[in-house]
């Protein structure tokens, strides 16, 4: 099993919203890859109400493999959102791991 955690702190303003639309945009855009992409096991998206330093948005994934990790990331769906996540983000973390 592997996990794959991925957090970005958004930038201000992006594409004409404010931080918390994008916020709210980019957890719809991943959480409609729910079932649309078969070797991604589980996804899910959080957004922070803490404020101050904290990021913005967490990606929380699970996938069979470290193959089907590369499969996901090089799927046309997941790669058509990084334009827009991309833009909004102005930081950016993630750790892979193996259970």
């Amino acid at each position: 099993m592997v996990k794959h955690i991925v957090m970005w702190k958004l930038k201000e303003e992006a594409h004409g919203n404010d931080k918390e639309t994008n916020a709210r945009l980019i957890k719809e855009k991943l959480e409609a890859l729910n079932g649309k992409i078969e070797c991604l096991l589980k996804l899910e998206v959080g957004l922070d109400f803490m404020g101050e330093d904290n990021y913005d948005v967490v990606l929380y994934s699970e996938f069979a493999n470290r193959d089907d990790i590369n499969v996901y990331a090089n799927h046309p769906l997941h790669q058509a959102l990084l334009p827009f996540i991309k833009e909004a983000n102005c930081s950016r973390v993630a750790v892979d791991y193996e259970l």
